[in-house]
């Protein structure tokens, strides 16, 4: 007996309770995050089959591209094992204990390979296309069906065919709330007294300040979390202030100098700064996170402190710096020259950091042979106490007892930011930075790039702190156009 054609199948399907939809997922969402497939709970997960020719065509891909297209394919045979994908697994057969909805209900997760009418605008050429054909097909049929995609114009071209479509939000942060790391708080002057005497103040003494009232007169008191700094100001005297931090998990602010010594030769030159330099020295914090426009200093001063800490302190081995080649994975083959040179041309910003802390603040590791600020540098990585290295060639270490900098770091996606913390070894503390105004990834945006989703989820930890800096102390002339520009 003839068997019927797989690729002119449907699965059957019954009438779906209002609140269940279809999602179907463009191929970037699992470059994303290949766990995107588990995060719809008791919904429908449709895979169209050009999504899993996509994700093969870059299976050997040797960055983290490549990584994640493995990652999504693996998932896939293993959910196969449970059933026929083209018919349909549910989640409940799969063991996910999450994917229970109302009711007992359970979705599935199938991959489409069926072929469908389409409106003469899609062409059946092209792979999004022929992805986006499959949520119209659902939308018809009178489905709720939702496409989920990173890429703008795809969602720009479902959107227009009437389907409702999203961009992955599972692992996105409101980036208009997002943390600052400090809070300004008016008090009585005694408050600022008995924190410099007594050189701790109880956080239960600042309750009052922190108390709102909303519109409908309930009291709400404002919690800090650990490492999150106050500024406080007299009331009466504005003049009369202070900066407190909140020590890890305990109830008491400790007082943070307003002119502390000097890192590295680098002083502090605002109030953001000099809380971002309180972090950074503080051993105790092995996660710091630094966010600011461009002339805000954040790579300068993590690097001044990873300075100090590795080559005067001896507190750390080594100083590790490191760059995403955008994105995150791709190689540096583009650029012209040899390894070394295209190396030197990509980590060109931190060598400008490195040549300006050392020109005027290095003269203790001058040696004989070493003169200018280049050389100095050049001896340094020679004797590997500094390493510049781009993050496609982190992945997979191990990194115990440095000083670690992750600088760009709002080009990572969330997963990519998880895979450089889990590198973490035993004594060394991790900074990233970033611009989250300033991002190169096409498919990340200030609410869904790692950095502030380390940033949100990483917040109120003990050995974890972060800081937003606002002011721009590269030059009067950058100042204004990060202000007016």
């Amino acid at each position: 007996m003839a068997t019927e054609d797989p690729v002119q199948t449907r699965p059957s399907r019954k009438t779906d309770a209002e609140d269940v939809k279809h999602f179907v997922l463009d191929t970037n969402v699992l470059l994303h995050n290949p766990d995107a497939l588990f995060v719809f709970k008791e919904h429908h997960v449709i895979i169209p089959f050009p999504v899993i020719e996509e994700l093969d065509s870059m299976k050997r891909r040797e960055d983290d591209i490549g990584r994640s297209a493995r990652q999504a394919i693996r998932h896939l045979d293993r959910l196969r094992l449970a059933g026929r994908l083209i018919e349909g697994v549910s989640w409940s057969v799969l063991g996910v204990k999450f994917a229970t909805g109302p009711e007992g209900r359970t979705g599935t997760i199938r991959i489409d390979v069926a072929e469908y009418d389409r409106p003469s605008v899609i062409e059946a050429a092209s792979p999004d296309n022929r992805i986006i054909a499959v949520a119209y097909d659902l939308h018809r049929q009178g489905h709720q069906a939702v496409f989920v995609s990173k890429d703008l114009s795809a969602r720009i071209k479902s959107d227009s065919l009437g389907i409702k479509t999203e961009d992955f939000e599972n692992q996105k942060v409101d980036a208009d709330r997002l943390y600052i790391g400090y809070v300004t708080l008016d008090i009585e002057g005694e408050l600022i007294d008995e924190l410099y005497k007594e050189r701790m103040l109880s956080i239960e003494r600042l309750r009052e300040a922190l108390t709102s009232v909303d519109e409908d007169g309930q009291e709400s008191v404002r919690e800090l979390n650990a490492n999150e700094f106050a500024v406080l100001k007299n009331r009466d005297k504005p003049t009369h202030t202070a900066i407190g931090r909140r020590l890890a998990d305990t109830a008491h602010l400790i007082p943070v100098a307003d002119k502390r010594k000097p890192v590295f030769g680098l002083a502090a030159r605002n109030v953001q700064q000099t809380m971002a330099l309180d972090l950074l020295m503080d051993d105790s914090v092995q996660l710091v996170t630094l966010l600011g426009s461009a002339g805000t200093g954040k790579t300068l001063l993590a690097i001044a402190a990873g300075m100090a800490k590795v080559f005067s302190e001896e507190r750390y081995d080594k100083l590790l710096v490191a760059r995403p080649i955008m994105p995150l994975g791709r190689d540096i083959g583009y650029l012209p020259g040899s390894k070394d040179e295209k190396l030197e041309a990509w980590m060109q910003p931190i060598f400008d950091n490195l040549s300006y802390l050392m020109s005027t603040r290095g003269a203790h590791l001058q040696a004989p042979e070493s003169h200018t600020p280049e050389q100095r540098i050049d001896k340094l990585m020679a004797d590997g106490r500094l390493v510049l290295e781009p993050l496609t060639y982190i992945r997979g270490r191990s990194i115990p007892h440095q000083f670690m900098v992750v600088d760009e770091a709002q080009n990572l996606t969330p997963h990519e930011v998880k895979t450089i913390i889990s590198r973490v070894g035993e004594g060394t503390k991790l900074v990233l930075t970033g611009d989250i105004g300033q991002i190169d990834n096409p498919y990340l945006d200030s609410s869904s790039n790692g950095l502030s989703y380390a940033v949100e989820k990483m917040k109120g930890l003990g050995i974890v702190g972060h800081i937003t800096l606002a002011r721009s102390e590269r030059s009067e002339l950058a100042s204004l156009a990060t202000s007016r520009l």
